[in-house]
C-alpha cells in the first residue's frame, strides 16, 4: 500500500494502473481516465478501482491523503522515487568533498 499526500490543486498522473484501488483517508479528489467521459469524485472514506489502462489523472480538491494499492502501483511508484541508498550516498559524498577541500589553518611546526 502506498500513501500519497497531495496539497490543494496538486495533481498526479498515473499511466497504465488498471485494477489499482484508491481510498481517500482525508480530503477530496477528482479523478478522470483516458477515453472516459465520466469523472469520479472521492471524499474521505470512499474507495474506487481504476477501470482501464491509459492515463489516469488525480487532482486534490483540498489537502488530501490517499491510499493506493494493486494494479502495479508499487512498481510505478518505485520508478518515481530514488533508491533508499541515494540520500545516504549524497550525504557521504558531500562530507567527503568537504573533508578533502579543507586547508590547514596554520602550518604545523616541525
Amino acid at each position: 500500500m502506498i500513501t500519497l499526500d497531495l496539497r490543494k490543486r496538486q495533481s498526479l498522473q498515473l499511466q497504465d494502473v488498471e485494477g489499482a484501488t484508491l481510498r481517500v483517508n482525508r480530503g477530496c479528489v477528482w479523478i478522470t481516465q483516458e477515453d472516459d467521459t465520466r469523472d469520479v469524485v472521492l471524499r474521505a472514506g470512499d474507495t474506487w478501482t481504476v477501470e482501464r489502462d491509459g492515463l489516469t489523472i488525480i487532482e486534490a480538491q483540498g489537502d488530501t491523503t490517499l491510499f493506493a494499492t494493486g494494479g502495479g502501483m508499487e512498481r510505478l511508484m518505485m520508478r518515481r522515487r530514488p533508491p533508499r541508498w541515494a540520500a545516504w550516498w549524497r550525504l557521504v559524498r558531500a562530507r567527503a568533498l568537504a573533508w578533502y577541500s579543507l586547508t590547514p589553518r596554520s602550518p604545523l611546526p616541525h
